[in-house]
C-alpha cells in the first residue's frame, strides 16, 4: 500500500532514501515524502505526486544528514495534500514517523491528544502515531524505542512504522502491528537500512531481518536490537536473499508490463523447473511435506485470494477438482474471515498471492489458523509474512514483478496450480503414470508455446488503434477460459480506465446481450476446444445484435475468421496451457490500448501492487 525506507550510516541519507522510495513507487504514488536529521533538527521535504516531484524538489538544496526515512503514500485516510503527506511529525517536531497500515481506533486517540491540547496539522490517522510518541517520549527522558513501544500498545489495527528523534540522532526506531505492512531490516556494514519491502535494500545489502507482530527494532549503524511490546529481548535469524538487483530494470522496455509479459516464457520456465520428474512421471513440492501425511485424506480446498490472484483461484478450482477430484471453494480474502466459513476437519486452506503481504489474504490465513487449519501459499516472494504463515509453501519463482497490473505473477500462478492439481491428484490415488505423463508433457511445451506467441509481433496495435476510444468491453469465456475471461478484463480496466467485464459466456443471454451493440467491443475466447461450439454460437448472437467480436482463436479456425472482426490467433495446444495461451494476447492488447490512450501503465491511477490495509 505505502512504501517506507530508513537509512542510517555513513552515507548521505537523502540519496539512499529516494532511490529506495523509487523502487517502491509501485506500492503508491500520489505523495512521498523524506525527513533528514541534517544536525540541527529534522528536515522534512514533502511532495504531492510521484517521487520525480519529491527529488525535483530538492535537487537544487538536497538535505545534508546521515539519518532519514521516507515515504510514498497512497491515500487512506485524508486527500491527497502536502499536509497529509508523510513524514508527520510532533508538535516540536521533535519526532517524525512514516507509516503503513490503518490505525482503527484513531478517532478516539485523535480526540484524547486534542484534549491534552495537541493541535493537528493534518487529516491523517499516522500523526496520531507522532504524538503518541511525542507524548511518551517526554523530550528525551524515556528512550525512543520505549515511546514507540508504548504507543504502539495503543493502536488498534495493523500498522507498519519507522520514527526517529532529534534527540537520538544515532538510532531508528520500526515496529510492526499485525500483519499488514511488512517490516524489513537490511544489514550492511557500518550502516543500516530499513523498510516495507525488501526492494528498497537490495541494491545495498542481501542480509535481511523480518520483524513479526508485536516486534520494536532499534537500529543504529552497527547494531540491531529487537524486542516484543512488554520490552522483553526477542532473538532473531538474518535472511540471505538470492535476488538479482539488475531484473528490476527496464532492460530496454518501454514499461515494466511490456518486460514482465515478455519474461514469461522464463517466468514460466522457472515455475515448473525442479518440480517434474519425467523419470518417474511425478510432480515434486518439497516444501509440502509436512503436508503429506494429510493430502491422502482430504476433503476440501478452501481457495483465498483477492484480486488477479483470485482468478488464479479459480484456475486452481478447475484444475484441482477435475484432476484430483477434489472440491474446491473459492473465496475473496476480503469476505472469507467475516462470513464465519464453514472450515470443516479434513479442510486445508489454499491462499494465492504474489506479494504474500496482501492484508485481507493474510487474514484469512489468520482464521484459517485459528480453526485449527492448515495452510498451502503460492506465494512468489518468498521471505514475506504468507510464506512464513503457511504450513506449505509454492514459491512461484516469477522473479521480480514490477508492474502494478499483474502478469507475469498471474500465469506463474495458474501453472503452479495446475502442477499442485497433479501432485494431489497423485497422492489420492486418482492418476495413473500414464495420464500424468500425458499432463507433465503437456506443461512442458508450455514456455515454448508462449515464446513463440510472444516472438510472433501479432497484430495488437493495429487492434488497439479501432477500438482504443470503446468506454465499455465484454470479455467471455466458457470452462477455464472463463476465470481468463476476468483477468483479461481486469487488466484492461486496471491500466486503461475502460469499463470491462468478465463474464461466462453462458451467461450472456441471462443479461449481458442487452447491452451489446457497436459501441461496445465483445472479447471472445474461443479455441479449439470441447466448448468451441457453443462459443462459435455465442459469437453469431453477438454479430446478429451489430455488436463487433475481437476473437482469439486457434491458428486456422477459418470458421471464426470468418464471423469475428479481428481475430488474435494462439497455438493449439492441450486443454490446460490453452487458457494461459489466450491470456498473454488479452495482456498485450490491455498493453496497447492503454499506451495509446496515454495511460501510466506500470502505475494506474488509485491502485497500488500490494494493498496492505483493508
Amino acid at each position: 500500500m505505502c512504501g517506507i525506507v530508513g537509512y542510517i550510516g555513513q552515507r548521505q541519507a537523502v540519496d539512499i532514501v529516494t532511490q529506495g522510495l523509487q523502487r517502491l513507487e509501485y506500492r503508491g504514488y500520489d505523495s512521498a515524502g523524506i525527513a533528514i536529521l541534517n544536525g540541527h533538527g529534522i528536515e522534512r521535504h514533502r511532495s504531492v505526486g510521484k517521487i520525480s516531484s519529491l527529488i525535483d524538489s530538492i535537487a537544487d538544496a538536497p538535505p545534508q544528514g546521515q539519518m532519514g526515512i521516507g515515504h510514498t503514500r497512497w491515500a487512506t485516510h485524508g486527500a491527497v495534500t502536502e499536509d497529509n503527506t508523510h513524514p508527520h511529525t510532533d508538535s516540536e517536531d521533535m519526532v517524525a514517523v512514516v507509516h503503513n497500515g490503518i490505525v482503527e481506533n484513531y478517532r478516539a486517540l485523535k480526540a484524547g491528544l486534542a484534549a491534552e491540547g495537541v493541535v493537528f496539522q493534518s487529516e491523517t490517522d499516522t500523526e496520531v502515531i507522532a504524538h503518541l510518541i511525542a507524548r511518551y517520549y517526554q523530550r528525551g527522558e524515556r528512550p525512543l524505542a520505549e515511546a514507540v513501544r508504548l504507543a504502539l500498545g495503543e493502536l488498534q489495527g495493523s500498522s507498519a512504522i519507522v520514527a526517529m528523534s532529534q534527540l537520538e540522532p544515532g538510532l531508528l526506531v520500526g515496529g510492526r502491528l499485525g500483519n499488514a505492512g511488512a517490516v524489513v531490516i537490511g544489514l550492511g556494514e557500518g550502516e543500516n537500512l530499513i523498510a516495507s519491502d525488501t526492494w528498497a535494500l537490495i541494491a545495498h545489502t542481501r542480509e535481511m531481518l523480518y520483524l513479526e507482530h508485536g516486534e520494536v527494532a532499534t537500529v543504529s549503524a552497527e547494531d540491531v536490537t529487537v524486542c516484543d511490546l512488554d520490552g522483553c529481548h526477542v532473538i532473531k535469524s538474518v535472511t540471505t536473499l538470492s535476488v538479482d538487483p539488475a531484473l528490476a530494470a527496464k532492460q530496454g522496455y518501454r514499461h515494466f508490463m511490456l518486460k514482465e509479459i515478455h519474461e514469461q516464457p522464463q517466468s514460466l520456465t522457472d515455475a515448473i523447473r525442479g518440480r517434474v520428474d519425467l523419470s518417474g512421471d511425478r510432480v515434486i513440492l518439497p516444501d509440502l511435506c509436512g503436508l503429506e501425511p494429510v493430502l491422502p485424506h482430504l476433503r476440501r480446498l478452501h481457495a483465498v485470494a483477492c484480486g488477479t490472484a483470485w482468478h488464479a483461484c479459480l484456475m486452481a478450482k478447475f484444475m484441482i477438482e477435475d484432476l484430483a477430484r477434489l472440491p474446491v471453494e473459492v473465496d475473496y480474502g476480503s469476505e472469507f474471515r467475516y462470513r464465519n466459513p464453514l472450515l470443516e476437519p479434513g479442510s486445508v486452506v489454499l491462499v494465492i498471492t504474489q506479494s504474500g503481504e496482501t492484508v485481507d489474504t493474510l487474514a484469512a490465513m489468520e482464521t484459517a489458523r485459528e480453526r485449527g487449519m492448515q495452510s498451502i501459499a503460492l506465494v512468489n516472494v518468498v521471505e514475506s509474512q504468507a510464506a512464513r504463515l503457511a504450513d506449505g509453501v509454492i514459491p512461484l519463482n516469477a522473479g521480480p514483478e514490477i508492474g502494478v497490473a499483474s502478469t507475469k505473477a498471474f500465469t506463474s500462478q495458474v501453472v503452479a496450480s495446475f502442477l499442485l492439481g497433479i501432485y494431489l491428484g497423485t497422492q489420492r490415488g486418482v492418476l495413473d503414470r500414464k495420464r500424468r505423463a500425458e499432463l507433465l508433457a503437456e506443461v512442458g511445451r508450455l514456455p515454448g508455446l508462449v515464446g513463440s506467441l510472444l516472438s510472433n509481433g501479432g497484430d495488437y496495435e493495429r487492434i488497439a488503434r479501432q477500438y482504443m476510444h470503446c468506454e465499455d468491453f465484454l470479455y467471455l469465456g466458457r470452462g477455464m477460459n472463463y476465470p481468463i475471461a476476468l483477468e483479461g478484463a481486469l487488466k484492461l480496466k486496471e491500466i486503461s480506465y475502460i469499463h470491462a467485464e468478465g463474464y461466462p459466456a453462458g451467461e450472456m443471454k441471462h443479461g449481458p446481450i442487452a447491452l451489446i451493440d457497436e459501441s461496445m467491443p465483445v472479447v471472445a475466447i474461443c479455441p479449439n476446444d470441447r466448448v468451441r461450439a457453443k462459443m462459435l454460437s455465442n459469437v453469431e448472437q453477438v454479430k446478429a445484435r451489430g455488436g463487433r467480436v475481437i476473437a482469439i482463436a486457434t491458428v486456422g479456425d477459418q470458421e471464426i475468421a470468418d464471423k469475428a472482426d479481428d481475430v488474435i490467433w494462439i497455438p493449439a495446444a492441450g486443454p490446460y496451457i490453452t487458457p494461459l495461451l489466450a491470456m498473454v494476447p488479452l495482456q498485450l492488447l490491455a498493453y496497447q490500448i492503454a499506451v495509446l490512450r496515454g495511460c501510466d501503465v506500470d502505475q494506474p491511477r488509485n491502485l497500488a501492487k500490494c494493498v496492505t490495509v483493508e
